[in-house]
């Protein structure tokens, strides 16, 4: 089978990618390895912030449906100490410029705005190859081949298509996620929600932390964060809930009984989120008819930027293949150019975080952190 443009992921950047080429008229085809949109839930809540990621969803036409999902006063700010005492607190006084939406509904949105068909499910890529003259060949892992003469890899950290470009690997952070969900929890846990607040929180000291978000449905999402080797957190059996969870809380030993509770009373099996991380001057020399986006171009340890560089990076590719129609090679060499840049400014500037969070007194570090941007 044949296809003009491919591409291979529908997360947001590739969703966005779609988007915005449709509206300019050019069709492509987002190949799936999930075998439905509804196959696995999509993670948790997102700052879409107003100087990227939702310029890339204006560029989409669809910034008026995005507002919808907003979560009212999901922008609110508190930092605790350890025994649960508030240090600081930034209320959302609805004029940020970062509001936060669920994952699931923003990519649902995405899709809706997508003709019938653009997105081909249960296509899980088996492998890649050129065939000269800037085609390529995607094989599936369910006997379908697709060639292209535009190979988009939106497919995230472990991108099959990446090899194509670049033989760099991503690297572990030295640092894990712990996710874990308590539901009703103004109800069925009324003390964390209380130290939770409205939107997020954090209470973090040297080399660890609970941060923690009020996600829809009074549901708090918190993610331990631990600076552990690899191995440190093999040794666990994440499949057995309450030794993992046992286990985990033991890290944060004396601390205030609200606090962990969001780890040990968790609704769910604890996941264990390994943070990887591309080099942050990832480049690599033009392939023709090839590209990336997203963490398959640029993958950081999180920091609040990497949803919103994927629906930039797929608004920003979208109108360089439209802008540049006839010479398809010199649009893409454009836009990797200024990707490059871009994501290893926001990279450096991430990894600041953890820095702080390595130091001796993180908390305070926040809060001069949130202080500096109010007045900035």
């Amino acid at each position: 089978m044949n296809t003009p443009i491919a591409i291979i992921g529908a997360g947001l950047g590739g969703l966005t990618l779609a988007r915005v080429l449709h509206l300019h008229g050019i069709p492509s085809t987002v190949y799936e390895a999930e075998p439905s949109a509804e196959s696995r839930a999509q993670g948790g809540m997102l700052d879409i912030h107003d100087y990227n990621g939702q310029l890339a969803l204006q560029d989409a036409g669809l910034l008026t449906q995005f507002q919808e999902l907003i979560l009212e006063g999901r922008q609110a700010m508190r930092i605790l100490s350890p025994d649960g005492r508030l240090l600081f607190e930034n209320p959302d006084d609805g004029t940020g410029g970062r509001p936060e939406v669920q994952r699931g509904e923003l990519r649902q949105m995405l899709l809706d705005s997508l003709p019938a068909g653009t997105v081909q499910w249960n296509h899980k890529v088996a492998g890649v190859r050129s065939m000269g003259n800037g085609r390529h060949e995607v094989s599936f892992a369910n006997g379908r081949t697709v060639a292209t003469h535009l190979l988009v890899g939106a497919d995230g950290a472990w991108s099959k298509v990446r090899p194509l470009l670049s033989a760099v690997m991503p690297q572990y952070t030295g640092m894990s996620y712990v996710e874990t969900y308590l539901f009703d929890a103004g109800v069925r846990h009324p003390a964390s929600a209380v130290a939770v607040g409205p939107g997020q929180m954090g209470a973090p000291v040297q080399g660890k932390a609970i941060m923690a978000h009020r996600e829809r449905h009074d549901t708090l999402h918190t993610y331990a964060m631990l600076a552990r080797p690899l191995d440190w957190f093999a040794d666990i059996d994440f499949a057995d809930k309450a030794k993992a969870s046992a286990r985990i809380a033991e890290e944060f030993d004396s601390w205030a009984p609200e606090l962990t509770a969001l780890i040990t009373d968790s609704d769910t099996i604890p996941i264990w989120r390994p943070l990887h991380a591309l080099p942050h001057e990832h480049r690599w020399q033009r392939v023709p008819g090839v590209s990336l986006i997203g963490d398959a171009a640029h993958l950081s340890i999180p920091n609040g930027e990497g949803a919103n560089l994927a629906l930039y990076d797929g608004a920003e590719l979208a109108k360089a293949i439209a802008s540049h129609a006839d010479d398809l090679e010199a649009g893409l060499h454009q836009f990797e150019q200024a990707m490059f840049e871009r994501s290893a400014k926001v990279a450096a500037e991430g990894e600041k975080f953890y820095e702080l969070l390595a130091g001796e007194d993180p908390a305070r570090g926040m809060i001069n952190m949130f202080q500096d941007g109010a007045t900035s």
